[in-house]
């Protein structure tokens, strides 16, 4: 029998992302106090909270894969976090704009009958074009960008406020980077074409 596999998100951009493997799973939602902690850098944020979110349901999931994953986007020492209100993405957006912004994306597979975790962070490089309040206004306008580190959804319109993208796997901007876990879950032992 299939080892279960569990994705700890309640994003439905990581469940899109997940359902391109075409292998069956579930979601559960992961509870996880998202904060840095002192002195922590974006990355190793971005690793510790993709575990701590597969951790936080492996309880009810003694054996299966739980796949965790979090996303950190920062430029020199400031973060980018969901923007939640269109005030807050508008400043994001002014602060980013003609600057490159790195999205560090945490992911964790976890064994919960082994404990077994395998953990990465995943970085995409992506570079703003020098925005006009008004092209920030308008992008604002078509697009639900709220819900996203960073204000700007690459998968939609967001690629337009852009100059360029640089990464291993362009899923990992969108939350998911599914080549690192193709990987974890063959060394699960998870047959993938």
């Amino acid at each position: 029998m299939a080892r279960l596999v569990v994705l700890a998100s309640s994003s439905p951009f990581r469940r899109e992302l997940l359902a391109r493997l075409q292998i069956p799973f579930e979601t559960a939602v992961p509870e996880a106090d998202e904060s840095p902690l002192p002195g922590e850098v974006p990355a190793a944020t971005a690793q510790r909270l993709a575990e701590a979110k597969a951790r936080a349901v492996a309880q009810r999931y003694p054996d299966a894969l739980i796949i965790g994953s979090d996303q950190v986007a920062a430029s020199g020492s400031e973060r980018f976090g969901k923007p939640g209100r269109r005030e807050n993405a508008t400043a994001q957006l002014r602060r980013m704009r003609g600057k490159e912004v790195v999205f560090h994306t945490g992911l964790c597979l976890l064994n919960s009958a082994s404990n077994r975790a395998q953990v990465r962070c995943i970085d995409t490089y992506v570079g703003f074009r020098k925005l006009s309040d008004a092209e920030i206004e308008s992008y604002l306008d078509k697009e639900d960008a709220l819900n996203c580190a960073g204000s700007a959804k690459s998968e939609g319109l967001g690629i337009s406020l852009l100059c360029y993208l640089r990464g291993d796997d362009p899923n990992a901007l969108v939350g998911l980077p599914l080549i690192a876990l193709c990987d974890m879950l063959r060394a699960e032992g998870l047959h993938l074409p």
